[in-house]
């Protein structure tokens, strides 16, 4: 039977991915960091469970040499990168340094899936961003990513570690309690102030359902390719405004219950939309539509907060 080490898997996207390898009949070990309850483990998809800082010792002491490991630990918040550069960069490049030392040193044959990020194109156009596009980030959470993709590439060239770089657009899905779609919720709900959302509306995301994400990781996973790299979105834009809209029609709501601050924030780009060309040819192609996922998604919280 193969197995898979997910780091981070108590993240959004590291438990997504667990439980999707397990459902394809992988032995599933995990570590990182978060408390578990009752039967969690089991649920999603996890036979082995280790807690603590993602290094060379902790990967050693699961004791095995994987098919695949999937690095989903790291810094996952433009906003903690620039209050804390330092620990940004500690939880995205060292983390990332040790996984790839544990597979040259201990486990040559492994494959790595790295979920890096969007955010090291930076700003660009009102067009699809394509893989060969200029890497200009505009944050430390971008600039931290670009760098641990380079110890990717790198690796590959003088060791021959095989890794899959994946660079994901906005990933949502039921069970995300952050990020616009969740913060949106909560203030649209509250009708005795209309909703205020940074920007001005007309910036554009590119959204993932989590559960598509976790299969183009699977895609990668099993590519006889030796080095990847490549979007992972949906290849569909859709504005904030457009975005809010379809939430708040799901919600029952008047979309008169929102407004704009045109204020953009540090670190977030105008523009993202996803050139989808390099997952495609893995025969990949994303099964949730925004609609759909969104559908799902107020249904989930309003259980969640009801």
């Amino acid at each position: 039977m193969k197995t898979v080490i997910v780091t981070g898997a108590y993240g959004f996207l590291g438990r997504n991915t667990t439980l999707n390898f397990k459902k394809k009949g992988f032995d599933v070990y995990a570590c990182g960091h978060g408390q578990w309850h009752g039967n969690e483990l089991n649920e999603w998809g996890i036979d082995t469970w280790l807690e603590g800082d993602i290094n060379l010792e902790l990967l050693q002491a699961f004791n095995i040499q994987p098919d695949v490991i999937v690095h989903c630990a790291g810094s996952g918040s433009v906003g903690f990168s620039l209050s804390d550069p330092a620990a940004d960069f500690h939880k995205t490049v060292s983390g990332t340094l040790d996984v790839l030392d544990f597979i040259r040193i201990v486990s040559p044959k492994t494959k790595l899936i790295y979920p890096s990020s969007a955010a090291v194109y930076g700003e660009h156009t009102n067009k699809p961003i394509s893989i060969h596009s200029s890497l200009k980030p505009v944050s430390p959470y971008g600039v931290h990513k670009k760098i641990a993709e380079e110890l990717c590439l790198s690796y590959y060239n003088n060791f021959g570690v095989s890794s899959s770089i994946i660079r994901f657009f906005s990933i949502y899905g039921e069970g995300l309690k952050k990020q616009l779609l969740w913060d949106a919720c909560n203030k649209l709900i509250n009708k005795k102030n209309t909703a205020e959302f940074w920007g001005t509306g007309d910036e554009t995301r590119d959204w993932i359902h989590v559960s598509d994400a976790a299969q183009l990781i699977y895609k990668n996973a099993i590519s006889s390719q030796k080095f990847l790299v490549m979007n992972g979105g949906s290849g569909v834009k859709y504005s904030i405004n457009d975005t809010i809209v379809l939430l708040s029609k799901k919600l029952d709501l008047e979309s008169n219950f929102f407004k704009f601050n045109n204020v953009v924030r540090k670190g977030d780009p105008r523009f993202y939309h996803a050139d989808m060309t390099e997952a495609n040819q893995l025969n990949w192609f994303p099964k949730v539509s925004l609609v759909e996922g969104i559908h799902n998604y107020v249904k989930w919280f309003k259980e969640v907060t009801k």
